[in-house]
């Protein structure tokens, strides 16, 4: 099976950016290509020329070439993310990494609307509960974004921008793809437009059998493939009674079940999870004049039973155990933009945010049974806003933002933001930029309120500078280069007294990052394009213990430095290539040894992966062919301390649109 998937695409060269179709204007999909429309900067549509924070846009036609990657490794093929577990088994949970900073300060959003998880330790939602067939692009926006997106937007905002509808009476598309550990996906779709109504709904499903999660030190049992079965349904509906006014009611609904392993180097043969996320919702806009008022209300629940029963293995320190996380969340924002004159546009709102969770927790061992309950009535907290930005843009090619916010919680009390976003475009070819902005992370009802909670909590406070240079002298040419530098204060930490053992959550630690991007997007003629990067980041973390204050480097399993290039060639109207090589450098890990009872601290070794893809287009290009091959060169490489990685394997697939 390697040398039919490999034979056709070991010459490919190829991209996840834009490639010439035969019918395409090419002037005007290199300037789009380089310098996309995005929303998720300012709140409203604006070029990235003309915006001074940073962004990254991967498009509908990148998500499509995808080769069978999720989306946690389409988006660790970014400068400046990684995800650790995105070449693990399937099923193993995805830590997000932007710009070196932890999981939890880094907020994903839906169609604008951040997304959390109520029921997780750290809060941050989880990739996962999402399909990449519901995907019509995903904004990257680095820095300090609080004051537009609120609590966890600390390191940035991934806005994840769902399917749109379609202005014909119907069109779909469907997708079929098979391939390595028998892993087969599918999704279909329709989407049109009857009267003032416009829809769309999706369907996707995919099931695998995976790899062995954990590195298997035990003798005694064979390691097993730990599966993964996943059903997406997406539904959105858009009504526009009149010219000035429209609404879209939604749903999202995810349902997951999987086997995961014990932890580092311990496998287990019976121990699952399901896991069920839906969201729903509506968006609504009115044009009055020369605003534009939105209103967002979204749905968020999340149900998650873990259970180890120990009936084929037991590598773990209970006999039985069960977990059940259940969370949901209301969010409600209205915001208005208006434009206040030719050079200044005014974005100001408010927003509220009501969560709540019910954990259970029963496991049996030798030691005799142990078990906890926290309900809803307990963990429970309310946060609401009011945040105001002003846009300027002149004549003359400087652009200026500034703007703020005031965070009122109910556990915590009130907590101020502030952005500054100077930019200047020189004969539209040179963009010189200056980002400062504070943040916040509130404290999740886990640390808050959990068995290990501490209500006294902190919000974690950050501050980070930009600065840097774009250049894009041409609609072939697009270099970037940035430095940042963020500081965190009150970073919430887990601290364990060593004399009593008692555990809890506190404010502690001081977090400082900074870093390097080097950006380059080449695209030489309507046939070739190119693009490559290189990211540096460094961490250290202060530790207070008594008088005594610590300082070490702490980015585990994330590298210092990574390298990123891709390059595409459209060979002719029907056949296209793409590949991509990403190179991680040396990472600092450590892991709990559940022999020796010990933190284990250990260094990661660097490595290379390449990933290969062709598409065929047949049937006045309705229908594609395609082929994905992920580490083509089958490297031996370990993400996470004690846990496998994904060696060679390959997807083939048809693609088909009517």
């Amino acid at each position: 099976m390697k040398k039919i998937f490999f034979v056709p695409a070991a010459v490919i060269f190829s991209t996840q950016l834009w490639a010439q179709s035969a019918n395409t204007d090419t002037t005007k999909n290199l300037i789009s290509a380089l310098d996309p429309v995005v929303v998720t900067a300012t709140k409203f549509p604006l070029k990235t020329s003309q915006t001074g924070k940073v962004i990254l846009v991967i498009n509908k036609e990148a998500l499509q070439r995808n080769g069978g990657k999720d989306l946690s490794q389409i988006l660790s093929e970014q400068a400046g993310i990684t995800i650790a577990g995105a070449g693990s088994n399937p099923g193993k949970e995805k830590i997000v990494y932007l710009r070196g900073a932890a999981a939890d300060k880094t907020l994903i959003c839906i169609d604008g609307v951040p997304i959390y998880d109520p029921s997780g330790i750290g809060g941050n939602f989880d990739l996962r509960n999402i399909s990449v067939d519901n995907i019509e692009r995903i904004e990257i926006l680095k820095g300090a974004q609080s004051t537009l997106y609120g609590s966890d937007a600390v390191a940035g905002v991934i806005n994840i921008i769902t399917r749109s509808n379609s202005a014909k009476k119907m069109e779909g598309n469907s997708e079929l793809s098979y391939g390595s550990w028998q892993t087969f996906s599918a999704n279909a779709g329709i989407k049109g437009k009857v009267d003032k109504i416009a829809y769309t709904a999706l369907y996707s499903f995919h099931t695998t059998n995976g790899i062995n999660e954990a590195v298997n030190n035990n003798p005694a049992y064979t390691p097993d493939k730990d599966g993964l079965t996943q059903n997406n349904l997406f539904l959105n509906l858009a009504f526009k009674p009149i010219e000035k006014f429209s609404v879209q009611p939604f749903l999202r609904y995810s349902s997951i079940k999987g086997a995961i392993d014990q932890g580092a180097f311990t496998d287990e043969l019976d121990y699952t999870y399901t896991q069920k996320s839906w969201q729903s919702g509506i968006n609504s806009q009115y044009t009055l004049k020369k605003s534009k008022i939105y209103f967002n209300y979204n749905y968020n629940n999340i149900d998650r039973i873990y259970i180890d029963d120990s009936i084929k293995s037991r590598n773990g320190f209970d006999i039985y155990a069960k977990g059940t996380y259940k969370g949901n969340e209301h969010f409600v924002e209205a915001y208005t933009i208006s434009d206040l004159s030719k050079i200044l546009k005014l974005t100001a709102g408010l927003d509220f945010r009501s969560t709540q969770s019910d954990q259970e927790y029963l496991s049996i061992s030798a030691y005799g049974p142990y078990s906890s309950k926290y309900s809803n009535d307990s963990l429970r907290q309310n946060q609401a806003s009011v945040y105001a930005a002003l846009n300027v843009e002149t004549i003359n090619g400087f652009s200026f933002e500034a703007g703020g916010r005031i965070n009122f919680h109910s556990a915590y009390g009130n907590k101020a933001v502030f952005s500054l976003n100077p930019s200047y475009l020189i004969n539209k070819k040179v963009k010189i930029f200056f980002n400062l902005a504070s943040a916040y992370r509130t404290p999740s009802l886990y640390q808050l309120y959990s068995e290990y909670g501490n209500k006294k909590l902190k919000p974690e406070a950050g501050i980070t500078s930009e600065a840097g240079v774009q250049y894009f002298p041409d609609t072939k040419w697009m270099a970037r280069a940035t430095y940042f530098n963020r500081d965190i204060n009150n970073v919430i930490f887990f601290f364990t007294n060593p004399v009593t053992y008692a555990s809890q959550y506190i404010n502690q630690d001081k977090q400082k990052d900074h870093g390097l991007e080097l950006e380059l997007n080449f695209i030489p003629s309507s046939k070739l394009s190119i693009k490559g990067f290189y990211t540096y980041v460094a961490g250290k973390i202060t530790t207070k213990k008594g008088s005594t204050d610590t300082t070490y480097n702490n980015l585990l399993r994330r590298p210092k430095n990574s390298y990123g290039l891709n390059l595409g060639w459209q060979a002719n109207n029907k056949l296209y290539f793409n590949t991509h090589l990403s190179v991680a450098g040396e990472r600092k890990d450590s892991y709990y040894d559940n022999t020796t009872f010990s933190v284990v601290n250990t260094t990661l070794k660097s490595y290379a992966l390449l990933d290969l893809y062709v598409e065929y287009s047949v049937y006045k290009n309705k229908l594609k062919i395609f082929s994905g091959i992920r580490n083509a060169l089958n490297t031996q490489y370990t993400e996470i301390s004690g846990f496998n990685t994904q060696p060679f394997n390959a997807t083939f697939g048809l693609r088909y649109k009517f």
